[in-house]
C-alpha cells in the first residue's frame, strides 16, 4: 500500500521543479492554485495629481471583466512591497513613481463565487508620479487596451467592484 504523505510529498517536489526563480513569478496554473488556497497580498498605486485628478488604469480579464482600476500587483515571494510598486510602476504606466513608505489604506476583499483569485488583502499606497507617463498607453475609448491610463476628476461609474474602497479617495 502507497503511504498517502510520500505521494503528496513527490507531487510537491515534482511541482517544485517546475517553479523556476521566485522573483520571476509564479507560472500560471500554479499561482492560479496557490491562488485558490491562500490570501493574495498585493500593492495599490494611488496616484493623483496637484489638481485632485486621480489616475486610472483600463482592464479586461476573465476575473474582473472590463472596467477602470487603481494600477496594483500581486507581491512575488521574497519581493519588498515597495519594489512591487516599482514595477508596477514601470509595467501598467511607463513611467517612476515616488512612493509614501506606508499604506493608506489595508483592504480585504473575498470573492465567494470565484474559485481563482478569490480572496485578496491590498494594500493602498499614495504614489506620485516621479516622470512622466508613456503618452503611447493613454486611454483610446474607440479602442481600449489593458493598461491604458487616463485621469478621472471624479470616480467612474465602471470602477471595478473590488476598487470601490478608493471611493473615498476620489472626488
Amino acid at each position: 500500500m502507497t503511504d498517502p504523505s510520500n505521494t503528496l510529498s513527490a507531487l510537491i517536489r515534482q511541482l517544485e521543479s517546475h517553479i523556476g526563480a521566485s522573483a520571476d513569478g509564479l507560472p500560471n496554473e500554479v499561482f492560479l492554485f496557490v491562488s485558490q488556497i491562500t490570501p493574495l497580498i498585493n500593492v495599490d498605486l494611488l496616484v493623483q495629481d496637484s489638481g485632485g485628478r486621480t489616475l486610472l488604469t483600463w482592464r479586461s480579464d476573465c476575473f474582473y471583466g472590463p472596467g477602470w482600476h487603481v494600477p496594483g500587483g500581486i507581491i512575488r515571494y521574497k519581493e519588498a512591497a515597495a519594489d512591487r510598486i516599482r514595477a508596477v510602476a514601470r509595467l501598467e504606466l511607463g513611467t517612476a513613481v515616488r512612493l509614501d513608505v506606508a499604506p493608506i489604506l489595508v483592504d480585504e476583499s473575498k470573492r465567494p463565487d470565484s474559485r481563482d483569485r478569490g480572496h485578496a488583502i491590498s494594500l493602498h499606497y499614495r504614489c506620485r508620479l516621479a516622470s512622466a507617463l508613456d503618452p503611447g498607453r493613454r486611454y483610446t475609448p474607440e479602442a481600449p487596451l489593458p493598461d491604458q491610463w487616463l485621469w478621472h476628476e471624479r470616480c467612474p461609474e465602471s470602477l471595478n467592484s473590488e476598487q470601490r474602497p478608493y471611493i473615498v479617495f476620489m472626488g
